[in-house]
């Protein structure tokens, strides 16, 4: 019987079905076993949730015509817990039997970053249109959101005469987030009809779970006992810490990865889900990572870790 490569995914496992369960467990004839092993803990930011579900209530994101508050032209998300303190609250409106399709428009753009985002979304049936799923990072969405976002908003002439100005984009994000996306669309570099406003809304919190580094080297030992090869897969820079300690990668007194623990044959090896993690975990512990996802998806990762494993095996011939 063939012994499959463990790949770590640091990671809750999603319901009723994983992505990247189902991907990893048929990638490459069935060579890897995905095991998940959640690192985060996510609590939602119950003030943040109700703002949005005043927005929502008060017609913020409809036309200037029907609307009774200050409207915004769009929604920006760049997290799986984002659409989750989202689905929240559309999920109590409608047991409130609120008409939620009523209180959005068609003509409004919901503007993500990866597949699962927007799978997510479009499961809540609202009638706004999902767009930017192609665009893989923070960077990219936000120079995406500059072209389509100002398109949509365009002035006519009858416009210029009414000076119909160009409504801010809404933001859901947690705590710890990069802030590249509000710096590019606010850029005072950018003439001033082409800048976009973007109000952040922070709706979750995020740490490390408590038995996250026990269950984790319980579960590297015991599946170091078997195999040789083993996959690390880092979703987040939380728990990036606790991850290298219980890898025994990480110098106690200096707080990096040391250049001969780096290169230890029996280490796992690591890929990141994109460059977030990545340059974090060069910055911050001088650790650079086997493999980075292009795309941040499970068809991402799976192309990456075969490109490295295919090198290693031409290197060792």
């Amino acid at each position: 019987m063939t012994i499959r490569i463990p790949v770590f995914l640091l990671k809750t496992k999603s319901l009723p079905a994983d992505g990247y369960e189902e991907y990893f467990e048929q990638l490459d004839e069935g060579r890897y076993s995905p095991v998940f092993v959640p690192v985060l803990e996510h609590k939602f930011t119950q003030n943040a949730l109700q703002s949005i579900k005043e927005h929502i209530l008060n017609g913020a994101f409809l036309p200037s015509s029907l609307q009774s508050s200050h409207k915004y032209g769009g929604i920006i998300f760049t997290s799986q817990r984002a659409v989750e303190a989202f689905t929240y609250v559309i999920d109590e409106l409608r047991q409130e039997n609120q008409n939620v399709e009523a209180l959005f428009t068609a003509s409004l753009p919901i503007y993500v970053v990866g597949p699962a985002t927007g799978r997510g979304l479009r499961a809540l049936g609202l009638p706004c249109q999902i767009v930017g799923e192609e665009a893989g990072n923070g960077e990219a969405l936000a120079a995406f959101m500059l072209e389509h976002y100002n398109d949509l908003w365009r002035p006519t002439q009858a416009d210029n005469d009414k000076q119909v100005l160009k409504p801010g984009l809404l933001f859901l994000v947690g705590e710890q987030r990069r802030d590249i996306i509000p710096k590019t669309l606010m850029s005072a570099s950018l003439p001033e009809d082409l800048r976009i406003d973007v109000e952040e809304l922070t709706v979750y919190e995020t740490g490390v779970m408590e038995n996250f580094s026990k269950n984790f080297a319980q579960l590297v030992s015991q599946k170091s006992a078997q195999v040789q090869k083993q996959w690390v897969i880092v979703f987040s820079p939380t728990g990036c810490k606790a991850m290298l300690e219980v890898l025994g990668m990480l110098n106690s007194d200096t707080g990096k990865v040391e250049e001969v623990q780096q290169t230890q044959s029996a280490a796992p090896y690591i890929a990141t889900i994109g460059p977030t993690t990545r340059d974090y975990l060069i910055s911050e512990f001088r650790y650079t990572p086997d493999a980075c996802a292009i795309k941040p998806s499970a068809e991402g990762l799976g192309e990456v870790i075969l490109n490295f494993e295919h090198k290693q095996s031409t290197m060792s011939k």
